[in-house]
């Protein structure tokens, strides 16, 4: 049974107090917090376990391997991957998009080719592809949208040329919460024989991610966004793509061997992981898929579902409201504008009343040109948050608005 109440005294920061008002945190597209089991595994693991992983032929090295090599296994099994070959532990989204943009751009790109991204996409998705185009002549294509915030498959699929070499979109939107249909998404390229990249920093912590019924060829997601430490992201890859693919970066780990006239990489998925991990963290992040699986993502799903219908239906309430997003296929974010009120002035107001939410343009400033704004207010849930925290958000909102 999913009891929300008993999940919060998981989190002690959520019974804080700012400005002497208790804390609504809805900001959990940003970063979630963290579960007390989680922080102890890793206090745990610095005290007793702590040694550098891999080739130590001491104890501690070799607990501590199993532990960062389990990790990779209950990664594999969260997003149904073929093999722990394919989970390459990264910093998190932005580093795994960068190590796919840059590798793959090496091997299977040159000038005049093309690369399809989305009009909603975060400039994770964006710069690293534009820095390319700087260097080596690529160019993106843009696949647009309706005014709900739902991607037009219909011209996505005119995009195509015999220059396109990869697609690479956002699961699910982080400023509209709009689940893109990814799974038909790949299906459309691969008819072109196009691999496809997908940005699951929205999607992971909020619902079932099956990568091979997807099917997508590369997928990426962050630990902070999902109840894990920050600093720890994983991608994933199809084996035969990430073995064509020449190494991100070099030096310790990522070799079989080196000499001054030749150096031979190790295997996947140790290729792509140059230096230390931070096996540490990915030790948290194991705890916290094993914290999600107790509870259940398809639990978590339907009530943050629940959350996300209810604080629409209520924002209907708020004379002025704007909201972005409405798409048939929406989930954990509602971004809004009241009136003519700057989105920095109503999230400063929101936060002396002790609710955090986000403002700006949310690293998409493409998606906010498109909009036709500068930026939005972004309410955000997690699995913790409640129906009588929207009813603070909302009775807040109402309240910041009269002072204009």
């Amino acid at each position: 049974m999913f009891d929300v109440t008993k999940i919060r005294e998981d989190f002690p920061i959520l019974s804080r107090k700012v400005y002497d008002r208790p804390l609504v945190y809805l900001d959990n597209g940003a970063t979630t917090q963290k579960p007390l089991c989680v922080l102890d595994a890793m206090r745990e693991e610095y005290l007793n376990v702590n040694a550098n992983v891999h080739r130590g032929v001491h104890y501690l090295s070799q607990q501590a391997t199993d532990l960062h090599e389990q990790a990779r296994e209950k990664v594999r099994k969260f997003i149904n991957a073929g093999s722990v070959n394919e989970i390459i532990f990264t910093r998190g989204t932005t580093e795994s998009l960068n190590l796919v943009v840059s590798s793959f751009c090496d091997g299977f790109m040159s000038e005049g080719d093309e690369v399809i991204v989305s009009v909603m996409e975060h400039h994770s998705n964006i710069v690293p592809w534009q820095l390319q185009a700087a260097r080596k002549g690529i160019s993106l294509r843009v696949i647009p949208m309706n005014d709900k915030g739902e991607l037009l498959l219909d011209e996505y699929e005119k995009l195509f040329t015999e220059r396109t070499k990869i697609v690479s979109v956002t699961h699910v939107s982080n400023v509209l919460g709009t689940v893109n249909p990814v799974k038909e998404i790949v299906r459309i390229a691969h008819e072109h024989g196009v691999p496809v990249m997908v940005d699951g920093a929205q999607s992971t912590p909020h619902f079932a991610v099956d990568v091979q019924d997807i099917d997508c060829d590369f997928f990426a997601f962050s630990g902070h966004k999902m109840y894990g430490p920050t600093g720890v992201g994983v991608l994933y890859g199809k084996e035969d793509w990430l073995d064509r693919m020449p190494p991100y970066q070099g030096g310790g780990e990522m070799i079989e061997s080196v000499s001054f006239e030749k150096t031979v990489f190790e295997h996947l998925p140790f290729k792509f992981e140059a230096g230390t991990p931070d096996y540490v963290a990915t030790h948290g992040l194991a705890t916290a898929i094993d914290y999600i699986s107790s509870i259940g993502i398809d639990n978590i799903s339907r009530h943050e579902q629940e959350l996300t219908r209810y604080c629409m239906e209520r924002m209907q309430e708020i004379d002025g409201i704007r909201l972005f997003g409405t798409a048939n296929d929406k989930d954990a974010v509602v971004s809004f504008l009241v009136g003519d009120i700057h989105h920095l002035d109503m999230g400063t107001l929101l936060d002396r009343l002790g609710i955090a939410v986000r403002t700006g343009h949310h690293c998409a400033q493409p998606l906010m040109i498109r909009l036709g704004i500068q930026g939005t207010v972004r309410a955000s849930f997690a699995m913790y948050n409640t129906k009588q925290e929207i009813d603070v958000l909302v009775e807040g909102i109402k309240r910041v608005s009269k002072m204009f």
